[in-house]
């Protein structure tokens, strides 16, 4: 599977999760259903397409870029796709955008750091 695959299987993945993870308000075992998996599915996918498709074009290639715009995508995607479940209208949009960064900075950082440990174990 080469790095463009990757990416975005990775931008939908943690779209995706975080939509659903936000949604539920974090309560996955009583509140998840398939309405909510589908909805997650439809944000993930929206999302996680824009942002690898303009992370293309702009190249991204800071470790900081593609969370910062699977954030903010997701954010956006989420607001249009379904209305939000507590505080205002888009306070949960914004919320599942943050999520969405801060999982897609960690899985970044994390990657990087076995990487790392890889190179370092092989030298």
């Amino acid at each position: 599977m080469n790095k463009s695959s990757k990416t975005l299987i990775e931008g939908v993945s943690e779209s995706t999760a975080a939509c659903l993870l936000v949604m539920v308000q974090g309560n996955i075992l009583v509140g998840l259903t398939g309405a909510h998996l589908f909805i997650a599915a439809q944000t993930g996918i929206v999302a996680g397409a824009i942002a690898f498709l303009v992370g293309w074009l702009v190249q991204a290639n800071r470790f900081w870029a593609m969370p910062l715009l699977l954030g903010t995508c997701t954010a956006v995607v989420d607001y249009y796709v379904h209305p939000g479940s507590f505080g205002s209208y888009a306070t949960e949009a914004i919320v599942t955008g943050i999520v969405a960064g801060a999982l897609s900075l960690a899985v970044t950082l994390f990657v990087r750091f076995r990487n790392q440990r890889v190179k370092a174990s092989v030298e």
